[in-house]
């Protein structure tokens, strides 16, 4: 660990707006993949090794690139909504990857250590600080099979969506009858125009 906990809570504390057990429990992930992948400076000598996935768009998201570097900007953070406390982290440079997932009863866990305090999140807080990796974790070694689009640096050929003229990027285009379409022309929208 190149820094200290404390260090990583204050990052954490700043990049999030506020501290809570989501953001301990984060960062203890975090710590922890790179504890089993051997990656010693995340955000330094190693930040080009790492892609990582999460699976929540909660707290413990916004802890994880504290530790790992990994950034949405930079293309190797990468989110698969699964609403999971989980997180795959991958080392490209030695082809493996260790999926981390919060235990179940990581919460229960921090009421049988902390009785005393009253207030569930300072409870959890303490709690997630104190317990061993294996308490509060589940690992599992994987297998992750990325095309050479998903990597940072990536540089493919844009396409423009023969429907609505924007243009595409990282082979995310559709062919549908011929015709290049992005996601939402093809049907997968999230929004709905109003025009």
């Amino acid at each position: 660990m190149i820094k200290t906990f404390d260090e990583y809570v204050a990052m954490a504390e700043q990049a999030h707006g506020h501290m809570c057990a989501g953001q301990i429990l984060g960062l203890r992930l975090a710590l922890y993949g790179m504890k089993l992948l051997g990656v010693e400076d995340p955000m330094g000598a190693d930040r080009k090794r790492l892609v990582t996935f999460v699976e929540i768009d909660r707290c413990a998201t916004d802890a994880i690139p504290v530790v790992t570097g990994c950034r949405l900007g930079k293309r190797a953070l990468k989110f698969r909504d699964f609403g999971k406390v989980a997180a795959t982290f991958c080392d490209i440079r030695e082809d493996r990857a260790v999926r981390v997932v919060a235990k179940e009863g990581a919460k229960q866990r921090a009421r049988e250590l902390h009785p005393e305090i009253p207030g569930k999140n300072q409870q959890q807080m303490l709690a997630y600080r104190e317990m061993l990796d294996d308490e509060l974790f589940d690992m599992q070694w994987v297998r992750v099979t990325l095309g050479p689009e998903e990597f940072p640096g990536y540089k493919g050929e844009r396409q423009v969506c023969a429907e609505c003229g924007e243009g595409i990027n990282f082979k995310r285009e559709v062919i549908r009858e011929g015709k290049v379409l992005c996601k939402a022309c093809a049907g997968e929208r999230y929004y709905t125009p109003v025009e």
